[in-house]
């Protein structure tokens, strides 16, 4: 049985998890307007990966025993300045998410909840790779600019993520 402060964290980061859903869908669509195909590709992609991530703890909550409580979203952005900005914004909110899991994992420290930070050991690994993926495009996009026609080499590149 999980305790109710680890079962109250984990629904949290469900709910952070859930969010990032929507803000990468947001994000696809913001590309698919804008007619970058591969940008919204990878987006979307990565909108489902965070969702199998709420679904991962959702699925161990249930299993430990606790209860799934489940929130309203904030409404993500809708627009960006580009997709440099987007990718940059990307950036940004993965190291928020990995901030949290942090948290996360001290909670279950505290608590001595050893599953749970097996778990999100998983999780942190995880991090280190999504940061590295958002950096990977931030600087190449800085590298090429704003206007420069590679931008479509990156779209198609973009365009061939495997899904999950």
């Amino acid at each position: 049985m999980i305790s109710k402060i680890m079962q109250d964290a984990i629904n949290a980061h469900i709910q952070v998890e859930m969010y990032s859903a929507n803000l990468y869908l947001s994000m696809s669509a913001y590309c698919e307007s804008i007619n970058f195909k591969g940008f919204a590709h990878w987006m979307r992609v990565q909108s489902q990966e965070e969702m199998q991530h709420a679904m991962k703890l959702f699925d161990y909550l249930n299993d430990r025993g606790g209860r799934v409580l489940l929130g309203t979203l904030e409404q993500p952005p809708q627009d960006f300045k580009s997709p440099r900005d987007m990718f940059e914004q990307t950036l940004e909110h993965e190291k928020k998410i990995t901030a949290k899991i942090y948290l996360l994992y001290e909670t279950a420290m505290s608590e001595k909840d050893y599953a749970t930070q097996s778990l999100l050991q998983w999780f942190i690994t995880e991090q280190v790779e999504e940061e590295a993926g958002a950096s990977e495009y931030v600087e190449k996009l800085r590298m090429i600019g704003e206007s420069s026609n590679a931008i479509f080499m990156v779209d198609k590149e973009l365009g061939k993520r495997a899904t999950s």
